[in-house]
């Protein structure tokens, strides 16, 4: 016997069930409904449907049209009209039995039941387990109020496209009759770049690539969104333009790693694919205050790692790839300063919120754009390992993108943003405060255990399909 056998013998032991014949007052009530919808049929044409069947009815078929007006109303009407129904059979059935005369139904009365507003709505809302719409109507207005602020502050940051470097100014002019030799150049400087520069060039390449997953985001905060996609506001304004110019960044490298020859941008193109139609999840929760924490941080750790590529760049002999990475950085340091100004300008206005919305960034800590790359090969090359984790821990160990650049750029906001100075704070502010000035010490201590366990541990070997599957220590 199955798992399923005990609870089949019951089924098939039960007596077969006879089908009793409905109370008359039911069949009453079917025939009345139908009466009055004859009724209606007799009423003027001009009159609109519903309207016509409120005057020819009395209550039940006036109830059930109410509640056309919210999916909610509806609920409630035909719990409340169910129940009404099972309670009048039984006293009907009661009666009969008695000889007594069934009292006359009383009709009920539908409560008006109003959709919540979209910015008074409770929050958060959870949806699969995720968090979505945390802001609240207070936050949502002081997002509102901003625009001003974002025209004067944020959008002179950005700079007009013919003032802008292109991809071009860096790349041999496929035009000139010396392309072939300048290409052949390239290749030449290259060629001593080592591999486990390679992986953290083309892994920071990949994620500038993945720029739709990000420009998507920015549009899913309440308040700043561009309902359009090209809506005139200055948030959306500031949206759009931002992508522009990071649109740049993956184009360049993209084409430095095809001219090069040292990677195999087959592997690439998919792990792009795959990572664009993977997304990301950075957990912010549709909630202005979380978004901006968010970009802040992630503007300057991008800053950090170009910055480094293109120090090590000019250090194995390619100065023009160095120059590449440090144009890069530079643009990564103008769009930090403007997530970080919008940042500022919650925690002057709204200071309760901002700290307590920073901490809770921190608590949940930065994901990394790129956490959800896949090549469809690393796993199978190198037993199931994870490639984002990897491609850190090449980052980590050449001095890429480390631990200590984390609790670095945490410090530095929290200086920029003043936290250890503000007084007046409310309690849950009080305490996010608390956390955030112990937090970086914390996150040092971990780190610097982290980093005497693997100086001890043997590294592994793991091979990168970007390079061809050639091997790079972890």
């Amino acid at each position: 016997m199955d798992a399923r056998g005990g609870l089949a013998e019951q089924f098939s032991s039960r007596q077969p069930r006879v089908r009793q014949r409905r109370p008359c007052c039911t069949r009453r009530h079917r025939a009345a409904t139908c009466a009055v919808i004859d009724q209606a049929a007799k009423q003027p044409k001009h009159a609109a449907g519903p309207e016509r069947l409120r005057a020819a009815s009395p209550a039940p078929v006036a109830l059930l049209l109410q509640t056309r007006a919210t999916g909610r109303n509806r609920m409630v009407m035909a719990g409340a009209s169910v129940a009404s129904s099972s309670r009048h059979v039984a006293s009907c059935s009661a009666l009969r039995r008695s000889g007594a005369t069934a009292p006359r139904r009383v009709a009920l009365k539908p409560c008006a039941v109003a959709a919540p507003d979209a910015a008074t709505r409770p929050s958060p809302t959870i949806v699969n387990g995720q968090v979505l719409h945390s802001a609240t109507k207070d936050q949502l207005d002081v997002v509102a109020g901003m625009d001003q602020f974002a025209k004067d502050n944020i959008l002179p940051i950005l700079k007009p496209s013919g003032k802008c470097w292109q991809p071009q100014d860096f790349l041999p002019a496929p035009e000139s009759p010396d392309f072939l030799d300048h290409v052949h150049e390239l290749r030449e400087r290259t060629k001593l770049v080592p591999d486990e520069y390679l992986v953290c060039l083309v892994g920071d390449m990949i994620t500038e690539e993945a720029l739709p997953t990000y420009m998507a985001m920015l549009n899913t905060i309440d308040g700043v969104r561009d309902e359009t996609g090209a809506a005139p506001t200055p948030w959306g304004q500031w949206t759009r333009q931002w992508v522009a110019e990071e649109n740049r960044h993956g184009d360049l490298m993209n084409k430095y790693c095809w001219l090069s020859g040292r990677v195999d941008m087959r592997q690439i193109e998919l792990t792009i694919q795959n990572l664009i139609g993977s997304g990301m999840d950075p957990k912010t929760e549709n909630n202005p205050y979380l978004g901006f924490i968010y970009t802040s941080f992630q503007e300057r750790a991008t800053k950090v790692s170009h910055g480094n590529t293109a120090r090590m760049a000019a250090e194995y002999g390619d100065e023009v790839l160095g120059k590449v990475c440090g144009a890069i950085a530079a643009d990564e340091s103008r769009h930090e300063i403007a997530y970080t100004r919008i940042v500022d300008e919650f925690f002057r206005v709204d200071p309760n919120n901002a700290m307590v919305s920073f901490a809770e960034m921190m608590r949940k800590q930065i994901v990394m754009p790129a956490h959800l790359m896949d090549d469809g090969k690393h796993g199978i090359l190198n037993g199931g390992r994870n490639l984002f984790s990897d491609f850190s821990e090449v980052a980590e160990r050449i001095g890429v993108y480390q631990a200590s650049d984390y609790c670095d750029i945490m410090e530095h906001l929290i200086e920029r943003w003043n936290v250890e100075q503000i007084q007046g704070l409310n309690g849950d502010a009080a305490q996010a405060q608390e956390y955030l000035m112990k937090l970086p010490s914390r996150f040092r201590k971990l780190s610097e255990r982290a980093a005497a366990r693997k100086a001890k541990a043997r590294p592994a070997n793991v091979q990168f399909s970007w390079i061809f599957n050639r091997e790079v220590a972890v």
